[in-house]
């Protein structure tokens, strides 16, 4: 009997079998990592237009009795990311439920410094969600969606520092052209809104304006830190976004009590609430996903990136539905220079593929 170890370098057949194997079985694995990296982004886009044209029209939308809290709102949306992930865990392991209580027991609780490692993104994230809502309430949809692109600015210079990549020419000049362009979105202009349009006042501009920035500092910092931890262990991405929701419920229970607690004591938590609030909440919740998925599968700098695409559906969405958006010609030019630092940065992104592999 021939020896198994030689017969693929004695027989010609074999070994052309053998590497045709080989040259089939990487490009499959290789076409499908690249589906789900762009699957994950193209939801991503969908999901962040939905959500911040969705928050927006809830904040200003016009109705009888309370408006509903904000910081209720995040609460909510981590108690349904937490019930989702235990659904996704649960799934995994073939319905078992020995099997589920075995990994919370093992991955979270048997793991208290671990599982405390996610206390620090759990709450700025959950700060970054209320500035979102101070952002959008301040805000129209578009200028919020231009704005809140700084946070690739603040990610990119956190990658660098936290996790030691390295970007190239390229994607130094889309920053540059990135900054220049949500410069000018920024430019005070003297537009004179619509008949049906709800002109803001220069404070509340303002106010919205540095929730942004906050949220783009606090996101930039959050998200490597999150991505660090992702890609220095082999855990679950739905048991890490466990860890993050039960941190996040704690802090946003504490935030609901504290901002609101006198609100809530004369209408309850849940105050406000209709359809448009648990839309809202879903696709928050959906959010933070969607978010890992893309950084599990791609990265961060590129999900702040593809996250920019959004901008032109919401603009168009803010003027022909919403109404609380006029458009100018510096507007404009910004939102193409953001534009255009996004096809920038993704040229430059599929030249050094190798760099990923230190991550």
């Amino acid at each position: 009997m021939p020896n198994p170890g030689l017969s693929p370098l004695a027989s010609p057949p074999s070994s052309e079998e053998a590497s045709c194997h080989v040259s089939m079985s990487l490009p499959s694995a290789s076409q499908s990592q690249s589906r789900l990296k762009y699957v994950s982004l193209g939801v991503l886009v969908l999901q962040t237009t939905s959500l911040v044209l969705t928050m927006r029209y809830s904040r200003t939308l016009l109705g009888e009795g309370p408006r509903y809290l904000a910081s209720s709102a995040v609460v909510s949306a981590e108690l349904l990311k937490i019930l989702t992930c235990l659904l996704l865990v649960f799934y995994d392991h073939s319905f078992s439920v020995r099997a589920l209580n075995r990994v919370l027991n093992e991955e979270i609780l048997n793991k208290p410094m671990e599982t405390l490692k996610l206390a620090i993104p759990s709450g700025i994230y959950t700060l970054q969600n209320n500035l979102l809502y101070v952002a959008l309430s301040n805000l129209d949809a578009a200028t919020y969606q231009v704005t809140y692109q700084l946070k690739i600015l603040t990610t990119a210079l956190f990658s660098v520092s936290m996790l030691g990549k390295r970007l190239g020419l390229y994607q130094w000049l889309s920053l540059l052209i990135l900054m220049t362009g949500i410069a000018l979105v920024q430019w005070p202009t003297e537009s004179l809104g619509g008949p049906s349009s709800t002109p803001l006042s220069a404070g509340s501009q303002l106010v919205g304006v540095i929730a942004v920035l906050i949220a783009c500092f606090s996101s930039g910092f959050a998200g490597v830190y999150f991505e660090k931890i992702l890609k220095e262990t082999k855990q679950s991405v739905w048991v890490r976004n466990i860890q993050l929701g039960l941190f996040g419920l704690v802090f946003g229970l504490i935030g609901v009590f504290v901002y609101d607690g006198e609100r809530v004591r004369e209408s309850g938590v849940f105050q406000g609430y209709n359809s448009l609030t648990w839309t809202v909440v879903a696709l928050q919740a959906l959010g933070g996903l969607v978010i890992a998925a893309v950084i599990k599968y791609a990265d961060n700098i590129l999900k702040g990136f593809a996250t920019s695409l959004s901008i032109i559906l919401s603009t168009l969405i803010s003027y022909f539905w919403l109404k609380d958006f006029d458009p100018t010609s510096v507007f404009f030019l910004g939102a193409m220079l953001v534009i255009a630092a996004t096809f920038l940065y993704g040229y430059e992104g599929k030249r050094p593929a190798i760099s990923h592999s230190k991550v």
